[in-house]
């Protein structure tokens, strides 16, 4: 009983770390005006046009750090504290989100990928939820522990496939906006690698923590134990 307990303890402080690294570092580079006086949505709308994609619509979008770009109805939703704000923080973040409409109009295999395994990845969280519970409650503790399994699979491969789907993101932001001037290199240009390092980090825990789980559940299957 204890085994479940601290892996969740662990897990959860892996992602209470990141999240917390990330909330710092953009409070932090928020109260950072930039000198090119541009705002996040002005930021993602330049990026846009400069790269030819005219097609998808920069939104405002309610919470905190909610930004997102929408594939399906090419809509790019930036938060209320980065879309109208001209801090070196929205202008990371407005620039990241503008990266993944550029991915999607460049058809990166990646993003390919994970937009492809989002509904089987959902139904596997769903189905986590209470299948194994339902053979479990009918004397078949091993079939419910490879249903388990095969979700949590599921759901390490789309936290692995996002990694590379994030990082591009990141990389594009930092070299477009250092090559348009929407940033200045030094301080400015620091501000904007802590932020978007610091995001990725949440997106290794998530890949981390599903791992984990994974593997915690699988080696019973594996030495013979799942029927103890």
């Amino acid at each position: 009983m204890l085994g479940p307990l601290i892996l969740f303890a662990i897990t959860m402080a892996i992602s209470l770390i990141a999240a917390g690294l990330v909330k710092s570092k953009v409070r932090k580079w928020s109260e950072v005006g930039a000198a090119s006086g541009l705002t996040g949505a002005e930021a993602a709308s330049q990026i846009l046009r400069q790269a030819g994609i005219h097609d998808v619509e920069v939104v405002p979008y309610e919470g905190m750090l909610s930004d997102h770009y929408d594939p399906v109805n090419k809509r790019l939703a930036l938060s209320e504290g980065v879309y109208g704000s001209r801090s070196v923080a929205a202008l990371g973040i407005a620039a990241h989100e503008a990266g993944h409409a550029l991915q999607h109009a460049q058809l990166y295999a990646p993003l390919q990928w994970r937009m492809s395994a989002v509904k089987i990845t959902s139904f596997a969280s769903g189905a986590m939820m209470f299948l194994p519970i339902v053979f479990a409650l009918m004397g078949m503790l091993k079939l419910g522990l490879i249903i388990m399994v095969t979700c949590i699979g599921i759901t390490m491969l789309f936290n692995l496939i996002t990694l590379p789907v994030e990082f591009d993101a990141s990389r594009r932001a930092k070299a477009l906006l250092l090559r348009s001037g929407m940033v200045s290199p030094g301080h400015e240009q620091r501000g904007v690698d802590e932020v978007l390092n610091a995001a990725g980090l949440t997106y290794v825990a998530a890949f981390v923590t599903s791992l984990a789980y994974l593997l915690y559940y699988l080696l019973p299957l594996l030495t013979g134990r799942s029927d103890d």
